[in-house]
């Protein structure tokens, strides 16, 4: 009956207890098992479940599952699927822990589950489907064995949210590392050694030369901070302030000093990631205080109203207030890091009219964003020390330990080895 599931190419049921299974690594690309149906492995295999371990045969993949809060994230082995029309099978490389994945992992945020975490990610292309994309978002050619960043989402294109620029947004939404797994979809997070691009997926070419560690934080970090500057505007000879200075705030001060600010301000709590922020651009630090307002503190390191650019990674409700109090006329204030209830905001609404303050939220990114995020950080990775960023030292056997270490280190992020398969730096 098993070998029927193998032969006629129909789904195979999911295997699990990773630990009787006993199965040599297959070091061929998947591309070359079609070839192989009827190779002496086809010929050797004993009938029945012999069969389905056979590695010249199928792909398996394993994979890290979150099941719940006060459950350890559990291991699995599953079958890689025949890629439907348009998809593109990845073998992750690398994945570092998202904000939102430490939400989940603690409880703080609810997903369906179980699901496989991990949205910050970078990997190998292993096989292209049936009309897969044959070009990524710029233009070059795709082909197996490429090193890729994908976006986090895959939506209907054609949407009326898509065609407005939102297509993160978009009909037919599906995101990366936060699905549910499901007999009918599986391998869609970054913590399992194989991904499946979805339909629709923007995929975008990355250097070899950007290191491992910093090229997977392109698809999230980066690339959120680029949708915000694309929404503050113009962001040379602009004085830039930047509220919260974790893994989004520093990008921010990276990328707003390449755009050309004339000063960027990073405001924050933490001394340490003050420091952090001085690295990757800041001019002034900021570190909040309850005696003294921000506004205060701001004017006394930019004459009169010439805070024109504000973006708040913080996402607390009081240091949003205090930036938009600290605007100039004309300014405009961008919220990112709001991705959690809180209390409603209190807004001067006469101030905001008179001034011409501009205010507007952003989740997530588009297209041109991720095109931004990697061309910015494949000229500025030696530049900016991103790779320092980044705690390295797990791999998908120590996935627990490292959301443990993440959530008690303060660390900006801590990254997840999922390959070490040669040709994985």
């Amino acid at each position: 009956m098993l070998a029927a599931f193998i032969w006629g190419r129909r789904r195979p049921p999911q295997i699990s207890g990773l630990a009787s299974i006993s199965m040599p690594n297959c070091t061929k690309p998947r591309r070359a098992h079609r070839r192989s149906r009827k190779s002496k492995c086809r010929q050797s295999c004993a009938a029945g479940v012999a069969i389905l371990y056979c590695p010249e045969i199928m792909q398996t993949s394993r994979l890290a599952v979150f099941h719940s809060k006060d459950r350890p994230i559990t291991y699995e082995t599953v079958v890689v699927p025949p890629l439907r029309e348009g998809e593109i099978l990845v073998r992750n490389e690398y994945t570092t822990l998202c904000r939102s994945d430490l939400t989940t992992f603690s409880g703080k945020r609810i997903e369906k589950t179980p699901t496989i975490l991990g949205h910050e990610i970078v990997g190998r292309i292993e096989e292209l489907g049936p009309d897969a994309p044959t070009q990524d978002g710029r233009g070059a050619r795709l082909r197996v064995g490429d090193r890729v960043t994908w976006a986090i989402y895959a939506s209907d294109p054609c949407s009326h949210l898509a065609r407005r620029g939102i297509p993160q947004k978009g009909e037919g939404l599906f995101k990366y590392g936060h699905e549910q797994i499901r007999p009918d979809s599986t391998l869609h997070g970054g913590l399992a050694e194989y991904c499946i691009l979805r339909r629709h997926t923007p995929v975008i070419h990355v250097d070899q030369q950007v290191p491992l560690t910093v090229s997977a934080l392109i698809n999230c970090s980066v690339a959120t901070v680029a949708g915000s500057l694309r929404l503050a505007g113009e962001i040379k000879d602009q004085n830039v302030v930047i509220a919260g200075a974790g893994m989004l705030g520093v990008v921010a001060c990276a990328m707003s000093r390449n755009a050309g600010a004339t000063r960027v301000i990073a405001v924050d709590i933490d001394d340490a990631r003050l420091a952090a922020a001085r690295e990757f651009g800041a001019d002034e630090v900021v570190k909040l205080s309850p005696t003294q307002p921000l506004k205060e503190q701001l004017a006394a390191r930019v004459p009169g109203e010439a805070v024109t650019v504000a973006l708040d990674f913080s996402g607390v409700s009081g240091t949003m207030e205090a930036l938009l109090g600290a605007l100039g006329t004309g300014g405009i204030l961008v919220l990112v890091g709001a991705v959690s209830p809180q209390r409603p905001l209190q807004i001067n609404a006469e101030q905001v009219v008179r001034k011409l303050h501009t205010i507007t939220g952003l989740h997530n990114y588009n297209l041109p964003d991720l095109v931004a995020a990697v061309e910015f950080i494949e000229h500025n990775h030696t530049r900016f020390p991103f790779a320092r960023l980044v705690h390295d030292k797990f791999d998908l056997d120590s996935v627990n330990e490292a959301f443990n270490y993440a959530l008690v280190s303060g660390a900006h992020r801590v990254g997840v080895r999922t390959c070490t398969k040669p040709g994985s730096e």
